[in-house]
């Protein structure tokens, strides 16, 4: 078994690729629960088989391709998607492009060369809900109905429901657009976060007593306008640091109404952040983005935010998404 997570894209020599393996099948945006039921199917098969265990995925999702009009909210991009797999305990991952040429395969092709041939899988473990291969053909009945004469065990999982409520990408992209972080919390399996790099702003925040890290989020984001409990990871891996905050994701009704931005306060910290890349988890929501009058009273409301973003913290102290290192 791998003891590292490999990413293995499409110019990976076939001679790089472990033979055997098991694969989890999905687009995983998010790495939800109903994923990670999924991937605990493909580690239970790998362990039995003695094999590695990877993720099988697309890039980019799919529905950007066949759809590149339609604003894509995406609950984390590709390295944010790798990052999470490989907290998992997965030994890698396979990231397929997802092209012309992909989308123009058949089930069967897809089948025969990319997972038997290439691949040389002797395990996959997939969603109820999974189609593949020209026209969505691809199933997992068929994946089922063929795993006999290919010689490969198929699991299929069923949905994974909480509070009688399916668990989905789509789901979780509608609660954040409605502020309801716990629900996204809960569906996920942890908090829901961004990473982004810390560019200069107005610095009006200097001038209010809570200076702000400022990241320009992706421009079709569909998290909900408002102020968040959130906290900010720094640095990276073992070493990584984490610190609380309040944060701000809006356009500032009472200074410029400009482009969305996310702007975070960090409690008890001093420190330049300028260039550096910020992993920041929404833990909780605490209201909406307001249009004050006056100075004096968004300086009260900021207070009054601060307080309870750290009330919201102190309850959750060891709430941050599960990350693992990539190749």
């Amino acid at each position: 078994m791998t003891t590292r997570f490999t990413v293995i894209r499409d110019n990976t020599p076939q001679s790089a690729i472990p033979r055997g393996t098991v694969v989890a099948m999905g687009n995983f945006d998010g790495v939800h629960l109903g994923h990670r039921a999924v991937i605990e199917a493909a580690l239970q098969m790998g362990r039995a088989h003695g094999k590695p265990a990877l993720a099988l995925t697309f890039e980019p999702h799919p529905r950007s391709f066949f759809s590149p009009n339609t604003p894509q909210f995406r609950l984390t991009d590709e390295t944010n998607k790798l990052r999470l797999l490989a907290g998992t305990g997965l030994d890698g991952a396979v990231v397929m492009t997802f092209d012309k040429n992909r989308a123009g395969t058949s089930a069967q092709d897809f089948i025969h060369h990319d997972l038997i041939e290439r691949l040389g899988v002797s395990g996959i473990a997939v969603g109820y809900d999974f189609h593949f291969g020209k026209g969505r053909v691809g199933s997992p009945s068929l994946l089922v109905a063929e795993a006999p004469r290919l010689g490969i065990e198929v699991d299929v999982q069923a949905h994974v429901d909480i509070e009688e409520r399916p668990v989905s990408s789509s789901a979780i992209r509608m609660a954040l657009a409605e502020g309801e972080v716990a629900d996204a919390t809960a569906m996920l399996g942890g908090p829901w976060f961004v990473t982004g790099e810390v560019i200069h702003g107005e610095k009006r925040g200097r001038d209010l007593g809570y200076p702000t890290a400022n990241i320009r989020l992706d421009k079709n984001c569909g998290l909900k306008h408002g102020i968040y409990a959130v906290r900010v990871g720094r640095g990276k891996g073992k070493d990584q640091a984490r610190i609380d905050g309040v944060a701000s994701f809006g356009r500032r009704p009472t200074f410029d109404n400009g482009a969305p931005l996310l702007e975070v306060f960090l409690f008890d910290f001093k420190g330049d952040l300028y260039g550096n890349l910020l992993d920041v988890a929404f833990i909780g929501f605490i209201r909406d983005e307001l249009k004050f009058d006056n100075i004096e009273g968004l300086i009260r409301q900021m207070d009054d935010d601060s307080a309870r973003a750290r009330a919201q913290l102190a309850a959750a102290p060891e709430a941050f998404p599960k990350l693992g290192a990539i190749d």
